[in-house]
């Protein structure tokens, strides 16, 4: 990524925006640093980063987490939650006024670059979720990477990269012309 756009923001137009701080080296790699505003009640569904350590701590509101197959948690301002690599996880605005946090994702690889393309895709639609050929490619694309825990299986195996093809064919993917290799890492 060029270093020299940082701190940026994106907004998915559905209640969740991320400035982009900085990066600095890690112990596993570049860290991306970020900022996090959370309107209540928004927040990304139940995801995995499959090679990277994702930290937030609250400066301001109440967060809602959750890790796959365990009840809610909650935390407030000073509070810091932590996923580990390959740990399914969402989070979300569990107050009435904003959530900020600050935070890092370590090793930093595509997870800007594929957020940046998902929120991108989120506002565009206007309806809350991404556009479905945008979905299908970046799921497909950087499946090594990233999972969407709430989206079944055989959905993510086989039809994502089906309607990926069918938007190659149709021309709906100019605009990830230089979108990045993704990032395969032996378990």
């Amino acid at each position: 990524m060029d270093r020299d756009r940082y701190p940026h923001s994106i907004d998915n137009g559905a209640g969740e925006s991320i400035t982009f701080l900085r990066r600095v080296r890690g112990t596993t790699g570049e860290r991306l640093e970020i900022d996090n505003l959370v309107q209540p009640g928004a927040g990304p569904p139940m995801h995995t980063h499959y090679h990277q350590e994702e930290a937030l701590t609250v400066v301001a509101g109440r967060i809602g987490y959750q890790r796959l197959g365990q009840p809610a948690q909650f935390g407030g301002p000073g509070d810091t939650v932590t996923f580990k690599a390959g740990e399914a996880h969402k989070f979300w605005n569990a107050g009435e006024g904003e959530l900020r946090c600050t935070g890092y994702v370590e090793p930093a690889d595509n997870v800007e670059f594929f957020l940046t393309a998902l929120y991108d895709s989120t506002k565009r639609g206007g309806h809350g979720r991404p556009d479905p050929f945008d979905a299908a490619f970046l799921m497909t694309r950087y499946r090594s990477e990233f999972g969407m825990n709430e989206i079944p299986a055989a959905v993510q195996r086989i039809l994502f990269p089906l309607q990926a093809a069918v938007g190659r064919l149709l021309g709906k993917y100019r605009r990830y012309a230089n979108a990045p290799e993704p990032v395969r890492r032996k378990p």
